[in-house]
């Protein structure tokens, strides 16, 4: 099914774990790595090809997975001739996507990439959210790069601060790339070996409380 102007309709499919790392599929007998990804049928959204396509590539079911954005338009890409096929020529042009973004809510062992009789792919992981496009097909880096962008604000926010920091820290406390401190109201990073001990009395300046100054 094309539209008038030569493209497929297509759906892709960004699905993140807890820590915001996204599953990253190796297609069978190949070299390079994409999302999962698929051709939108007559009479199907979307949604619905976007949740057939996540059972047959990845073996996952909706319950497994909750929607937590989409892309606004088609995001397009062409197709270089030599991976058209000769009867198509002419009148194929490329995809015209609609990315999704998916949190899974299940575990890494409901993922199956056996669920159907023609997998797309041998070998998947978990990758960071800003995938290596140098190993996606040259003719969909593009799409990639714009489609992870417009996603990237619909990401669940991930704790990584430290305890203390979070215990809205006061004093001195020292976290394990070095150390922070409270200075005027706010944040600041002190070098390796600095300290700081607040002393409202004291009238030497913030310089040479933190053993900063060069004497």
């Amino acid at each position: 099914m094309l539209d008038r102007d030569g493209y497929r309709p297509n759906v892709a499919i960004v699905l993140a774990n807890a820590r915001n790392e996204v599953f990253w599929g190796k297609r069978v007998n190949q070299h390079s790595w994409q999302f999962p990804q698929g051709g939108i049928k007559h009479g199907e959204t979307p949604e619905q090809a976007m949740y057939r396509e996540l059972e047959e590539e990845v073996g996952l079911k909706p319950a497994h997975v909750r929607i937590l954005g989409r892309t606004r338009d088609w995001l397009r890409y062409e197709v270089p001739d030599r991976y058209i096929r000769r009867d198509a020529r002419g009148h194929y042009k490329g995809q015209k996507q609609i990315w999704y973004l998916l949190q899974l809510l299940g575990h890494d062992w409901q993922l199956n990439l056996r669920a159907t009789d023609h997998p797309e792919f041998d070998a998947w992981r978990w990758n960071d959210y800003w995938v290596p496009l140098e190993v996606v097909v040259e003719f969909k880096r593009g799409v990639y790069e714009l489609a992870l962008t417009e996603l990237a604000r619909y990401l669940p926010r991930v704790e990584t601060r430290n305890r203390f920091l979070r215990g809205n820290m006061r004093r001195r406390e020292t976290d394990a790339h070095g150390g922070l401190a409270e200075v005027g109201g706010g944040l600041i990073e002190l070098p390796p070996g600095a300290s700081f001990d607040p002393d409202p009395q004291s009238a030497a300046g913030p310089a040479s409380r933190m053993g900063l100054t060069n004497d």
